[in-house]
């Protein structure tokens, strides 16, 4: 059975040249450490300012949202009248 034995020193011979991916995420080469991040001392939101902020994100969204579809519109108005321009 030469083709299996094949099959598998080749397997084999591509393992070694492969690097060891295990060992780049372990903690002890560069991991992350909860302990030395800094610590942020937040002050605590009250619910009208959580409110107000809820309201500016949605209003934003909503400006960023219309903006796009505008853009959209002007670029695909642009290609149609191109694309008749081209054709006739």
């Amino acid at each position: 059975m030469p083709l299996g034995e094949s099959f598998q020193a080749t397997i084999r011979s591509n393992k070694s040249i492969m690097l060891d991916k295990s060992r780049r995420f372990r903690k002890t080469s560069g991991g992350f450490d909860w302990s030395k991040s800094p610590k942020m001392n937040l002050p605590a939101a009250t619910t009208e300012q959580l409110e107000e902020i809820r309201l500016r994100l949605k209003r934003e969204n909503r400006e960023r949202t219309i903006k796009e579809f505008v853009l959209i519109g002007l670029i695909t108005v642009v290609l149609v009248i191109v694309a008749v321009y081209i054709l006739f």
